[in-house]
C-alpha cells in the first residue's frame, strides 16, 4: 500500500453505546496500515448519525469517515451530489444469530421482574427510545407499530433518552416500561455489567438489519477508498488489531453494498 500523506479525519455517531475506544482501535489499524501521518476521532454522541435536512461534516470538509446509523446513511446518499458513500466493507459481531452476516437486531427490553412477554402487551406504557436518527431505537418500533395496525398513540408516554445506555438505565430504573436496544450494544453493556442479566429481560427481537454503515467522503481520491477498504477486510489477519477488537466482539469485516441499505428500512407502513 501507498502511504497516504494527508490526515484522515473519522466521525462515530455510535458512542457512547459502542465504546469510543472501539473506533480509536479501528483508526490506528488505518493509520498503521496505510502510512498515514496523522488520523483524529470525533465523536458526537447526541444523535446515531446527521439529522435528515441539517448540514453535515461531509459536506463541509470536515471529515472524511463516518460511522453512523442506517437512515443516516440513507439520507446523505439521497442528496444530490452525495457527500458520502458506502465504503463497501462492515463489521460482524459474534452473536450466533447473525449466522457471520453483517447484520444486527433490535432487543426489546424490560425489566426482570415486568410480566410482559410480547411487544403487543405494553400498550398503554412507557417507552424510551435513543433518537430520530437510529434504525434500532427509533424506526423499527415505528414499523413495528404499523405491522400490529397500531399508531404512535400505542404508548402511554415516549419520551427520548439520548442513547441507549441511556434508554437501557431507564428500564432498570423504572423510568421507562421497555425500550428496543441494538443488539451488540446491549452485549458489549452486559460484558461490562454482567448483573443486567439478573435485571433486564428480552420480550421480542426485530430483524436482522444491516449493520451500521461506514461512509467515506465521496471526494477523496478512489486509490484511497479501496486502500481503506482493503485494509479493514485485512483487518483479522492484524494480531494485534483483531485482539483488542475482540474483546468487543468483533468477528472480522466483510464487504457490503448499497443494495444492503435500502430506504424500505425507513418505510413506515400504514395501519391496515
Amino acid at each position: 500500500m501507498a502511504e497516504y500523506s494527508g490526515e484522515l479525519r473519522f466521525v462515530t455517531y455510535l458512542s457512547p453505546g459502542i465504546p469510543q475506544s472501539f473506533f480509536e482501535a479501528i483508526v490506528d489499524h488505518v493509520r498503521r496500515t496505510l502510512g498515514c501521518e496523522r488520523t483524529s476521532l470525533r465523536v458526537e454522541a447526541r444523535v446515531s448519525g446527521p439529522e435528515k435536512g441539517t448540514a453535515d461534516p461531509f459536506s463541509r470538509d470536515e471529515v472524511d469517515v463516518g460511522f453512523m446509523c442506517s437512515p443516516s446513511f440513507v439520507w446523505l446518499r439521497d442528496a444530490r451530489p452525495p457527500p458520502v458513500e458506502l465504503l463497501g466493507v462492515a463489521p460482524v459481531f459474534r452473536d450466533t444469530r447473525t449466522a457471520g452476516r453483517p447484520v444486527y437486531f433490535c432487543d426489546v427490553v424490560v425489566r426482570r421482574e415486568d410480566p410482559t412477554l410480547s411487544f403487543t402487551e405494553l400498550r398503554g406504557r412507557s417507552w424510551a427510545y435513543n433518537d430520530v436518527c437510529s434504525l434500532s431505537g427509533y424506526y423499527s418500533v415505528l414499523n413495528k407499530l404499523a405491522e400490529i395496525g397500531a399508531g404512535e398513540d400505542f404508548f402511554g408516554r415516549v419520551f427520548r433518552s439520548g442513547s441507549h445506555l441511556n434508554s437501557i438505565e431507564a428500564v432498570i430504573q423504572g423510568e421507562a416500561d421497555a425500550a428496543a436496544i441494538d443488539s451488540n450494544v446491549l452485549n458489549m453493556r452486559v460484558r461490562e455489567v454482567p448483573d443486567l442479566r439478573e435485571r433486564l429481560r428480552v420480550i421480542e427481537a426485530w430483524g436482522p438489519y444491516p449493520i451500521q454503515p461506514i461512509v467515506i467522503r465521496s471526494a477523496l481520491p478512489a486509490e484511497l477508498k479501496e486502500e481503506m477498504r482493503a485494509s479493514l477486510l485485512a483487518l483479522e489477519r492484524n494480531p494485534r488489531t483483531r485482539r483488542t477488537l475482540s474483546e468487543f466482539g468483533l468477528e472480522r469485516f466483510v464487504p457490503v453494498t448499497d443494495a444492503d441499505y435500502s430506504r424500505e428500512l425507513l418505510a413506515r407502513r400504514k395501519p391496515g
